[in-house]
């Protein structure tokens, strides 16, 4: 994504996370390393996802 330019108004790119299994879509933060992103969160990367207890 970081090469492309995406167009104002056209759909996100969408991945799902492997902790929650919730999607998440592409943010500007994350535009240089999208192909690295995996976890929706720092919760979910620390396998402390939202709504578990515990």
């Amino acid at each position: 994504m970081a090469a492309e330019r995406r167009r104002p108004g056209a759909p996100r790119p969408e991945k799902t996370c492997p902790v929650c299994q919730r999607p998440f879509q592409w943010r500007k933060k994350w535009e240089r390393d999208w192909d690295r992103v995996v976890y929706c969160s720092d919760a979910c990367r620390r396998g402390t996802p939202r709504g578990r207890a515990g």
